[in-house]
């Protein structure tokens, strides 16, 4: 189907991915047709092995520095979450990579997904596997909700072991910069190569370092995007204690871990407490940022099809994947 130009929905340790053959024009269109993405967003083009760089990156226009922290990061991070921006090679059609001279890259840590890439071209170009701007898909099931029949085939590998999207890096330069915060830490990236910077929480960088909403150089980088279909609100801690009766009517409640929404039981006054129970989920009822970044997107598909009138969610501690759970969070709801 990958060599016919179709379109098959995969999974991967981060969510399942829309892939088409990274090195075929049409294929490369109909993603952008079947999510309904816009064109200026480029794409991740995800190979089997570090050993396939070479075929979609110019690894000969980097200069000494940042080949050897491209050295250190693929040795001890891929295959993973963790997506470079690289210069590009001419045979990467730049339907892919927004007219941009760079591309996104990365080797998922899926055995389904790899074996999938090498027995193609050995490159396949996938964004989440769902439309453009909604929660991406941890299971399979997920994609056959959204896009049902628009894909060719459905690749069932079970919940995604991570969760949230790749890390999105870019190491050309003297400061490495991440675009987008993900399933690889910011500490474990730095590990490696020392300080790099990054793009605030729910905001968006362009090519120039200024914001908009053309010529991004990663994907994932819109202001609102992840978004439910009902309305998200974000809070800081436990602030939801401040909502009136009236605010939790028909809501839900996300919060990142047991005590925080005990701490919110435990403060609502008799007068909310005489009122309808409002739908509460939890991320991880201990705390651990690993469980409530594979449960978030799963969970927010569970509370949006509730249809609830509001979804208020706690935002989780600023470390770790907190930070990749929090801007997932900031982003679908509009800022």
């Amino acid at each position: 189907m990958l060599s016919a130009g179709g379109l098959v929905a995969f999974p991967t340790e981060t969510v399942y991915g829309l892939g088409g053959d990274a090195f075929n024009p049409g294929a490369l269109a109909k993603i952008f047709e079947v999510k309904g993405r816009p064109r200026f967003d480029p794409l991740i083009v995800h190979i089997a092995d570090t050993d396939a760089l070479g075929n979609v990156a110019d690894l000969d226009a980097l200069d000494v520095a940042a080949r050897k922290k491209l050295e250190a990061l693929t040795e001890s991070l891929w295959p993973g979450p963790l997506t470079l921006v690289l210069p590009k090679r001419k045979a990467v059609p730049d339907l892919a990579t927004s007219g941009l001279p760079t591309v996104a890259v990365r080797v998922p840590a899926h055995e389904t997904a790899r074996r999938l890439i090498a027995l193609s071209s050995g490159a396949v170009a996938a964004p989440s596997a769902n439309p453009f701007g909604y929660i991406s898909p941890t299971l399979a099931e997920h994609v056959v909700q959204t896009l049902g029949e628009k894909v060719d085939l459905i690749l069932d590998g079970g919940p995604a072991r991570v969760g949230v999207e790749s890390t999105v890096l870019d190491i050309r330069g003297e400061r490495p910069a991440i675009l987008r915060p993900g399933g690889t830490p910011r500490e474990a990236i730095e590990a490696l190569i020392g300080w790099v910077s990054a793009a605030p929480s729910g905001g968006a960088v362009g090519v120039d370092g200024g914001s908009g909403n053309d010529g991004r150089v990663s994907p994932g980088m819109l202001k609102s995007h992840y978004a439910p279909r009902s309305p998200l609100t974000v809070h800081e801690g436990v602030s939801v204690c401040d909502l009136s009766p009236a605010d939790e009517t028909g809501a839900a409640f996300l919060f990142f871990d047991g005590a925080s929404r005990d701490a919110w039981l435990s403060g609502r006054s008799p007068e909310k407490g005489s009122a309808e129970m409002p739908v509460v989920a939890v991320l991880s009822e201990t705390g651990d940022a690993l469980e409530a970044a594979a449960r978030l997107f799963q969970t927010m598909h569970e509370l949006d099809r509730l249809n609830p009138g509001r979804i208020h969610a706690q935002l989780a501690p600023e470390r770790g994947l907190g930070a990749a759970i929090n801007d997932r969070l900031r982003r679908g709801s509009g800022g």
